[in-house]
Order: structure tokens, then sequence, then C-alpha cells
């Protein structure tokens, strides 16, 4: 605005004098900070309007792991805004993107440092935290540094703990003592948390056996309302499902695990276990990701007869071995799931062997099936397939994506096959699937 301008009286504001607050807030809710900024300027009625709690429940707070100009302001912006809204904040999310170097680790844990202190004496209504993929176990998180950031986050969580119901520390990779500092934090004085949801998908380093830790156990016993758990199948063990079997049955809902190959899975858990928790959970869907973990036999003893599972994702990332075979496992092991799978994901190189028949049947015998979406080598006649027998109403998919590997560089004659299966079942497409099919170069 220019200096000579006065502020806005509301009778020169046309309709804008008129609208009501909880339309005014709403059109303030679209707005970024600069323009909230400028808004405020406009008259005594904006300006307080700014401080409506409803504008600043939800903040998302992204620091550049690189060293910039243009990112330089983050971190002050950053404490500014906490020590100016902090007490609305009811969902916070914080994302720090792949630091450089131990200067920016520095900065940010200092930063961190201060945030946290402000918003714990600040905030008595912080429902929802989430700080991902700080990969603490990386060089440029010096010792002192990594220590100092871990001790702010605990005493911040200490004072927090009873209000939280969503916690989300996904990729911290903490070893199990410093992670099972942090989780009991949650549980301060009180010797139980009541949060709802918990994400500790890589919350460890990778190579650890956490199913054998006593202190873990000790830790996930004080949890005692979770709906939805996400953590790595290197943690489970038959403790883990007695504790959430005694502690959580009644509110579990979701438990998502993710398999990689450089984390320890070769632990024997009980079927009768999962069988017991399932009985008691009644509503529990279990969720499986795999990545690179691929083999008939590691699967078979992951993927027990027992556990209520809701969807399976197999990736390989491009990995070829052409003495593994997925066939077993299309044709033996998930068919064993066909009452309870909804959702199937696979990426994986099968250039060695045609799967094709083998995941039509799949997806026939699953008859609660929505999604399915495959990257591999596939003949494109496999999608007309699928449509087809979705026009008899063989299976009932809702989305159908697609991605047909192949071993030439031009795809025209599979791109023209496509589009004609298209328009002949675009009326069932556009009415039925969320639809994505591609021929892709695999070279």
């Amino acid at each position: 605005m220019d200096e000579e301008s006065q502020q806005i009286q509301p009778e020169d504001q046309s309709c804008w004098a008129t609208l009501p607050d909880v339309c005014l807030r709403r059109v303030f809710w679209w707005l970024g900070d600069r323009d909230r900024s400028r808004a405020a300027l406009v008259c005594k009625k904006w300006n307080q309007m700014m401080y409506s709690a409803d504008l600043w429940r939800h903040r998302t707070i992204t620091f550049s792991g690189r060293p910039s100009r243009v990112h330089a302001s983050e971190f002050e912006s950053a404490l500014w805004y906490v020590k100016k809204f902090g007490r609305y904040l009811e969902h916070l999310e914080i994302k720090f993107l792949n630091p450089y170097n131990a200067v920016l680790t520095k900065k940010f844990q200092v930063t961190m440092r201060g945030l946290l202190s402000s918003l714990g004496k600040s905030n008595n209504r912080l429902r929802s935290l989430s700080i991902q993929h700080l990969e603490l176990d990386r060089l440029v998180w010096r010792h002192s540094i990594r220590s100092s950031f871990i001790k702010s986050l605990s005493f911040f969580l200490k004072k927090m703990g009873k209000h939280l119901d969503y916690l989300n520390l996904k990729g911290a990779r903490l070893t199990v003592e410093q992670g099972c500092h942090v989780l009991n934090s949650l549980s301060y004085l009180r010797n139980e948390s009541m949060a709802t949801e918990l994400n500790i998908e890589d919350f460890f380093s990778h190579h650890l056996a956490v199913y054998s830790s006593p202190q873990f156990h000790k830790t996930m016993a004080t949890f005692q309302n979770l709906a939805s758990l996400t953590l790595n199948y290197n943690c489970i063990s038959d403790e883990l499902l007695e504790n959430l079997c005694e502690n959580n049955a009644s509110t579990l809902w979701t438990i998502n695990i993710k398999c990689h190959i450089h984390d320890p899975h070769g632990q024997v858990i009980w079927g009768m276990s999962w069988a017991k928790l399932a009985r008691q959970a009644v509503n529990l869907k279990v969720n499986f990701f795999f990545e690179r973990v691929m083999k008939y036999e590691r699967l078979a003893r992951i993927l027990l007869q027992e556990i209520p599972i809701r969807s399976v994702s197999l990736r390989s990332c491009y990995f070829s071995d052409p003495d593994w075979s997925m066939r077993p496992t299309l044709l033996d092991l998930l068919p064993t799931f066909r009452h309870t799978l909804q959702k199937l994901t696979f990426e994986f190189n099968n250039n060695h062997e045609s799967l094709d028949k083998e995941l039509h049947l799949l997806i026939l015998s699953c008859r609660k099936l929505f999604y399915f979406k495959i990257w591999a080598f596939l003949d494109v006649k496999f999608v007309e397939r699928i449509l087809k027998s979705q026009e008899e109403g063989q299976c009932a998919l809702r989305t159908l994506k697609v991605r047909i590997y192949t071993n030439r560089y031009e795809t025209n004659e599979e791109d023209r096959t496509l589009r004609e299966i298209y328009r002949k079942y675009r009326k069932l497409i556009d009415s039925e699937l969320n639809y994505f099919v591609i021929a892709y170069p695999m070279m």
C-alpha cells in the first residue's frame, strides 16, 4: 500500500463490509502468509479477523536442506509464526528436506529447540505432530547435534503427550535406545499413552532386530488406545502382538507393516498370535508393503493365513533375478487371502517369465478387490481381458493402473492397441474406473 493511503473504513468497502465473519474467515483461509499480512492492514476488522483460531489450526513448516539466500529466512519466520500464532495450532507438520551439511542440521536443531520450547509454553491443543524423514543416522547429524535434537523433542513430547492423538516420526532412523526414549516421553508421569495413531515406519535404523528388544516391548506396552499403527516388520514379534491384544484390542483397526530387504525379517511369528489378535480386534485390517522381499519362501513365512490382510504391495525396484519366480506367490500364496484382499500393488521385473494368466486368475479369485496396480512385463491384451471380466461382472475393480514394460524403445504398436481397447470399453471405463494404462520402454 502507498504511504499516503489511509485504512479503508467498513462503510467504504462495498459488499466486503457486510460479509459475514464466517465467510471472511473462509476467504482468508485460502491465502498464504504474505497475502494474509497484507490483508491485515486493510482495516481494523480484518486485522482482528487474522487472529481467528480457524486460520492457524493447520501448519506445514518446511526447511530447505540446501544453503540458499532464497530460503535463508525460513528458520526465523518459523519461530516468528509459532510465537505469534502457535497457541492456535492443532495439526503441525515439519519438513527438513535432505540436509546438505552439519551447519544446516545445527541450524535446524537450534531452531527446533526454540520452536518446540515456545510451542510447549503457549499451546495446549496440539493433536497431531508429524516430523518425517530426518534420517538421524546420517553423517551430517553429528552426535552432539542429534543428541540435542532428541532431547528437545523428548522434552516437548513429555509436555504435549497428553494432548497428542497422532504422532508421525517416519524415517527418523534412531537406535533402539534413542527411539524408545522418544516414545516413552508420550507416557511421561502417566505410564500410558492415549495416542490413537502412531507411525514409526523406518523410525529405527536399518539392520536392527528391534523385535528382540525387551525395551521396545516395554515401551509399546504403554500405548493403550491405538487405532492405527505403522511400523517395520523388524519390530513384529509374538510379544508385540500380545501387547496389542491386551491393551488395544477394542480400538485397533489398522496395522501397516513395511518389510525391507535390509531389515531383519527372519524371526518366527506364530500363527496363533495373529489369530488371537484378529479374534479380539474384530475390525482389524493389516496392510503389507514389501520392498525387494520377493521370494516365495520368505513371503510364506511372513504372510500367515491367520492374518486379516487387506492389501499387499510387492516392489522389486527394477531388480531382476532369473532364479526368482513370482508364479508360486500368485497361484498359491496370495489366493489364501482372497476373502479379505481389497488392494494389490505389484512392481517387478518379470522379463524372464510371463504372468498374465496368473494375474488374471488372482484378480478373479479376490471378490473384494477394488484396487489393482501393476508395473511389469505384460501383454497388452492383458488389459482387455481385465476389462472384459469387469464388464461381465466377474470382478468389481474401481481402480486399474497398469504400466506395461516392453523391451523396445518404440511403443507405437502398444499405444495403438491400448487406444483401441479404450475406445471399445470407454463407456465402462468412464462410468466405473479410475483408469490409467501406459506402455513403457524398459531397456
